[in-house]
């Protein structure tokens, strides 16, 4: 097959990240080469690829994770784009509301939480705020995120 066209190239590099989807090169969860990377590789500029990456996106295969990069979807993931800090403060309610985290107890850090959900600081910070706006926890300077007492 030959190069395609430049105003079709986009669609040939969604289609062969498509296939790497598909046939398990790229596994859910694994982060997709640099946009510099893939450039070189397509021998294309960058907003090109930008271009093939935002319709895989639109598709809900893959997702940006800022300061991260892009990664694999894993299928039947959530696909709302900026409700991640939601479900991290819902879970940690729940934990709350349950008796896993009891009155003065030590919540995960926004480091852990980034790890563990695979989001931004930003997004963790906005999750914990969000409790601390309901009154769950609060925050005590150098220490961390503690459950607040009734």
């Amino acid at each position: 097959m030959g190069r395609p066209t430049a105003w079709r190239a986009y669609v040939h590099i969604a289609e062969v990240l498509r296939r790497r989807v598909s046939d398990g090169t790229l596994s859910a969860g694994s982060l997709l080469p640099s946009e510099a990377a893939l450039s070189t590789e397509f021998g294309v500029v960058r907003n090109t690829v930008r271009r093939a990456l935002g319709a895989l996106e639109s598709e809900g295969l893959i997702e940006t994770l800022p300061g991260r990069g892009r990664i694999v979807k894993a299928p039947g993931a959530d696909s709302t784009p900026g409700l991640a800090y939601r479900r991290i403060a819902a879970d940690l309610r729940g934990a709350i509301e349950r008796g896993d985290y009891k009155s003065g107890a030590h919540l995960p850090s926004e480091s852990s939480l980034t790890m563990t959900y695979g989001v931004s600081r930003g997004t963790a910070r906005q999750a914990l705020a969000e409790l601390a706006t309901a009154g769950l926890v609060e925050s005590i300077q150098g220490r961390g995120w503690f459950v607040r007492a009734p």
